[in-house]
């Protein structure tokens, strides 16, 4: 069964790739160098330190086989193929909310780089899937947690 492909851009694909090499060479080395210090105490049925420092590298361990997961089924997004004719994943879309006449920008990205601090939402949130495919001057109704919400798109732009 082949897995789903997971959407990204070619900065968060190098995000993570970067994070893969410092776990797998820095935090790898640092733990095994503290492991190493524990056992040279004694006794490492009883050693806090060596019992954390494996903690550790469990953990460590568990973050780069899920990052490499991540990084064999990423699919990046094609610049050259993006357009500002219609939302798709890598657009900045202006919205206006039609209650308050409030507007404010979002970047569409995939799942795994929405970080709402930076304004890039999921193409799986409710306003990012709302507003995938649809085009300029388009209004979309959303569901959201504070109940339904109508949004006008008043600008696209490709900025990934």
């Amino acid at each position: 069964m082949q897995e789903t492909p997971i959407p990204m851009t070619e900065e968060g694909y190098n995000s993570y790739k970067a994070k893969l090499q410092r776990l797998k060479t820095e935090e790898r080395h640092k733990i095994a160098l503290r492991i190493r210090q524990a056992k040279e105490f004694g006794d490492i049925s009883d050693n806090a330190e060596y019992e954390s420092a494996k903690s550790d590298q469990a953990f460590v361990e568990g973050e780069i086989i899920q990052l490499e997961r991540l990084l064999q089924r990423a699919e990046i997004i094609d610049r050259n193929e993006l357009t500002n004719d219609q939302v798709h994943l890598g657009s900045t879309v202006e919205l206006r909310d039609e209650a308050s006449k409030d507007s404010y920008k979002v970047t569409v990205v995939g799942t795994t780089e929405a970080d709402i601090e930076k304004r890039r939402i999921s193409n799986e949130s409710p306003i990012g899937a709302a507003i995938m495919a649809k085009k300029l001057g388009e209004v979309v109704n959303v569901k959201t947690p504070r109940g339904p919400a109508k949004y006008k798109i008043v600008n696209i732009e490709t900025t990934i």
